[in-house]
């Protein structure tokens, strides 16, 4: 749905984004992550067709930036991350404005209007002043706008920012239903934590430069260099720290916080035998799975060196 090769823009002898490489299929919910100032509303606008790279290629639902940019229009969302609404207008009068512009017509046109609002979760302010509404209302009416033409991909460059957190997860449970209509959503955030949960592939860009690309899953393999255990028995801990440590399997077993936490020896994978020997030796199991590597430790690890402003 989305493939770049190259993409660069530069102004002057700077560069705005440097050999940007993309790879989207239908229902990626893809996180693009960086500081301000990195490169995301650039690629952004690129792939809207709304700015010219200085070279290289990007295509959207198979069409070319330079040689379709009309089709593509009409099978992009584009969202900024400000926009205005009229102070004169109700919600419901805002949605059918670009909804005309759309060509969406006659009875149709409300209907639209009123699907797209239900799908956001705004229905029920359909009859208010656009310029009442909260920062989390707008921004889920500015989605509901970019919807109206049923885009294929949408590019949403920092929906969630400014948002409360009651917003927040709102807007992210949003999200999540439109990536399994199978659309395939770009979103931008300088905050890895908004994107963390709902995303199945991440970039990360800084200065330009796509420092990390790949699904969810493969990052945290990337920085999950050993598995480490976290286990729980009815009984004496110490005893089942000491029998676990003993196995060719374990490199460490420890107490922390009435849990043993086991790190297994690089390149186990497979380590179905610990809770044998456990239950074998009288412990009952109350605990027994992975630790999580979370998205924001896998981050941090996998920029560090990479500037201060990452």
């Amino acid at each position: 749905m989305i493939k770049t090769q190259n993409l660069t823009k530069k102004y002057g002898e700077s560069f705005a984004i440097q050999s940007i490489e993309l790879d989207l299929a239908a229902g990626d919910l893809f996180g693009f992550i960086g500081p301000n100032g990195a490169g995301k509303t650039t690629t952004m606008k690129i792939l809207a067709t709304l700015l010219k790279p200085t070279y290289g290629e990007a295509y959207v639902c198979g069409q070319s930036i330079y040689r379709d940019q009309r089709e593509i229009r009409r099978l992009v969302g584009y969202m900024p991350d400000f926009f205005g609404v009229y102070d004169d207008m109700k919600v419901i009068e805002y949605l059918e404005f670009f909804a005309a512009a759309y060509r969406i017509g006659g009875p149709k046109r409300r209907q639209v209007c009123n699907e797209k609002l239900e799908l956001v979760d705004l229905d029920f302010k359909r009859d208010a002043f656009a310029n009442t509404l909260s920062r989390g209302q707008t921004q889920r009416l500015g989605l509901a706008r970019v919807l109206l033409h049923e885009p294929q991909v949408l590019l949403l460059d920092e929906p969630l920012s400014g948002l409360d957190p009651r917003a927040r997860i709102e807007m992210r449970a949003v999200l999540r239903r439109l990536g399994q209509q199978g659309k395939t959503i770009m979103v931008s955030s300088h905050i890895l934590p908004e994107l963390a949960d709902m995303c199945n592939k991440v970039g990360i860009i800084d200065q330009g430069v796509m420092s990390v690309n790949a699904s969810v899953a493969d990052v945290m393999k990337q920085v999950r260099q050993q598995i480490v255990l976290q286990i729980d028995v009815a009984g004496d801990r110490e005893a089942a720290a000491k029998l676990l440590e003993s196995s060719p399997l374990v490199e460490s077993a420890t107490i922390d916080r009435n849990l043993v936490l086991v790190k297994l020896q690089p390149a186990v994978e497979d380590y179905s035998e610990l809770s044998t020997l456990l239950v074998q030796a009288g412990h009952k199991l109350r605990l027994f799975r992975e630790e999580e590597v979370n998205l924001e430790s896998a981050f941090m690890a996998l920029t560090k060196g990479l500037g201060k402003r990452v």
